[in-house]
């Protein structure tokens, strides 16, 4: 026989189970009463009572163990809310609180998988030949505007902005896009009551028309939640490419292959530097992409759906004209469009020149002080400056005649193109179709006269027959019905159109932003896999990063070079310059190299190659697999000091969680040593 447990239930399972246990006789007696008779009124009210009473209590419950899990994770996120600390998951994943408010937020961290970077590198490394981007990275003479180039950008950035169909940010999207169609109903509405509230105030209808107000500040308080939703929901699109665009270019930027080094001092595809990319055009870029959802695919499907009701009211003629009218202003605004996406790109690059100067000088304050060359870089920052600023100014100058013209187009003769369309029902009924009281009315089909005419033969004989002066009336106040709410649709339809117009104007600007985001993720893919091909009919320069045959070995017991050149590097694609032509020797553990020679004779450059900021060019470079107390370690020649406690300071480059994980694991790296090691 077994033994009886010892082990309690908690009070959840307890709970649970009693649950459980009143749940299934109250469902056994409720199908003994069903079989027998239908229940009573009296019983029935008990029985509901005792599910609302259960309900209650289930639902109190819950809300306590929320509460309780919130205030532990609560107490663990003030405890834990530092740069360098946190809580490590599986996959390598990571959670972290930061500051919320008056309390604090849990924000869980997953680095990308290798195999997701493996899958993109063809997106941005192997691009396909129409687009005319053979080497991945955009070159000089692909001009940034709405060519194949931009289509494959953008595409290959959607696929990191949203990984997969169920992910968050395409649930974003669907909510967003049902909003904006919900905007385009409740315009049609509003254009359908506009026109009844003319009717009736025309017409004299008191009681009408007041009702008409009340569904107009109905509509109104829905289509204001509307709008502020649509602008709340892509606010929050931006936000979430944004994240999960800075997230992928993080890991790539800080990879163990010391993308962050060889990106500006070996590679040069970035530029002066990659803060400007990932500070303001990265920003730039999600914002104008969450916008575009709004401003492209909103007016074109508003465009459908009140050329559709147009063509209901106005007939095929006005249908035509609009047509016409739309393809002539794109047209037109496509020749006369300056090159915008091209201009953005440029303003991109003068002001991350601009922005590196002033982190050149804050990096090397120390030393233009003591050189006293304040006056000099005064003259630097100030020319770089001017070049910005005229440059902007270059480019107002050439937005105001286009912003002139499309003011004129979009604005004016459109309006006066609808006024034009909407009188085709009054002076050419035949070609401007029939309203649907027209339709009802015998007289608007049998006559040849024109409605206007109608209406003058009709106000002569108003005294003369009341009935037929009621019919003039209701035809008169359908007629003003069908006007305000063809002129309403006009408006949305003029509305949705310039739209339209803008977003050319938008696309070309985002073109730009997607060319310099995609340059960077590029040019880090590249610098990650090494991935430099040679010139196509030539040879790639001597020592130049196509160059690159030699080997870095981790895993050897000691340091080793063997037959390896010292070349300071130069940017891709020139050659570097060779200091020592062949280098061979051993270190094994214990012993001890001392290099000397004069300035720049590869001192520093030997400790380079071995850590891997140089590549290797010739032969063969060993060293320890880790890095640091059970491999080697590296001294920079100046010093560094992380954000953060002393604590940081002296455990750099762990954090707080690795040594915590290390002192778990009986490595022993607790606090007291670090006292001791300090003392």
């Amino acid at each position: 026989m077994a033994a009886q447990s010892t082990l309690r239930l908690s009070p959840a399972h307890r709970f649970s189970s009693l649950f459980d246990h009143y749940y299934e006789r109250l469902w056994e007696r409720l199908s003994r009463l069903e079989r027998r008779s239908p229940l009573s009124r009296r019983t029935t009210q008990l029985l509901a009572t005792l599910a609302l009473s259960l309900t209650i209590i289930a639902a109190s419950y819950g809300g306590y163990n929320f509460y309780r899990r919130r205030k532990t994770e609560h107490d663990q996120g003030r405890r834990l809310v530092r740069r360098n600390s946190g809580l490590r998951g599986k996959d390598g994943e990571r959670t972290i609180f930061v500051p919320y408010k008056s309390s604090t937020a849990k924000v869980t961290i997953r680095p990308t998988k290798q195999s997701t970077f493996d899958a993109h590198r063809r997106l941005f490394l192997r691009p396909p030949k129409q687009t005319g981007m053979e080497s991945g990275v955009p070159p000089t003479n692909i001009k940034p505007g709405l060519n194949m180039a931009f289509l494959h950008q953008f595409g290959a950035l959607m696929n990191i902005m949203i990984p997969r169909w169920s992910s968050k940010e395409t649930g974003l999207l669907t909510t967003h896009a049902i909003f904006l169609l919900l905007r385009t109903y409740l315009s049609l509405v509003v254009a359908r009551i506009d026109g009844e509230i003319v009717r009736d105030l025309v017409g004299g209808k008191g009681k009408a028309f007041l009702l008409g107000l009340a569904k107009w500040l109905s509509i109104g308080a829905v289509s204001s939640y509307t709008n502020s939703m649509i602008k709340f929901l892509q606010s929050k699109i931006s936000i979430a490419f944004r994240t999960r665009l800075t997230r992928y270019i993080h890991d790539l930027y800080l990879s163990p292959q010391l993308a962050y080094y060889k990106l500006h001092n070996l590679d040069g595809g970035a530029g002066q530097g990659a803060d400007q990319f990932i500070t303001q055009d990265l920003t730039l870029f999600c914002d104008s992409a969450a916008a575009l959802y709004s401003s492209l695919g909103k007016p074109l499907v508003d465009l459908v759906t009140f050329n559709f009701q147009l063509y209901k009211s106005l007939g095929p003629l006005a249908l035509s004209g609009l047509l016409i009218n739309y393809f002539a202003t794109a047209t037109l605004l496509r020749k006369l469009s300056p090159p915008f996406g091209k201009m953005k790109a440029a303003e991109g690059r003068k002001e991350g020149d601009f922005r590196a100067l002033h982190a050149r000088l804050i990096a090397n304050a120390e030393e233009v002080a003591f050189y006293a060359g304040g006056p000099t870089e005064h003259i630097l920052l100030d020319q770089g400056f001017k070049e910005l600023r005229k440059w902007m100014e270059g480019i107002y100058k050439i937005k105001v005649g286009y912003n002139m013209l499309e003011d004129f187009v979009l604005k004016y003769s459109w309006s006066a193109f609808g006024y034009l369309v909407t009188s085709l029902p009054v002076f050419l009924p035949a070609l401007g179709g029939l309203s649907e009281e027209d339709k009802r009315t015998p007289r608007a089909s049998a006559s040849g006269r024109s409605s206007y005419e109608e209406s003058s033969a009709d106000v002569e004989h108003l005294g003369r027959d009341p009935e037929q002066s009621y019919s003039a009336s209701e035809r008169s106040g359908g007629r003003m019905k069908q006007f305000i709410t063809n002129k309403r649709l006009m408006l949305s339809l003029a509305d949705a159109g310039g739209r339209m117009m803008y977003s050319l104007k938008d696309l070309a600007e985002l073109a730009g932003y997607t060319s310099r985001v995609y340059t960077l993720i590029s040019t880090l893919h590249r610098v990650q896999s090494h991935a430099y091909p040679p010139t196509r009919g030539a040879y790639p320069e001597l020592y130049s990063m196509t160059d690159v045959q030699g080997t870095l070995q981790k895993g050897f017991d000691g340091v080793r070079l063997e037959n390896v050149p010292v070349v300071a590097p130069s940017l891709y694609p020139l050659g570097g310059e060779e200091l020592i032509d062949n280098l061979s020797f051993i270190v094994g553990p214990g012993d001890h190299l001392l290099i000397t020679g004069p300035n720049g004779a590869g001192k520093s450059a030997v400790s380079r190659i071995i850590a891997g900021l140089w590549p290797t060019y010739r032969g063969l470079t060993s060293r320890p697999r880790q890095i640091g107390q059970d491999g080697i370690m590296f001294l920079p020649q100046r010093p560094y000091l992380s954000p953060g406690t002393l604590r940081d300071q002296v455990i750099y480059p762990h954090t707080e969680l690795d040594m915590r994980e290390s002192a778990s694991s009986g490595r022993h790296t607790t606090d007291a040593d670090l006292e001791t090691i300090l003392s």
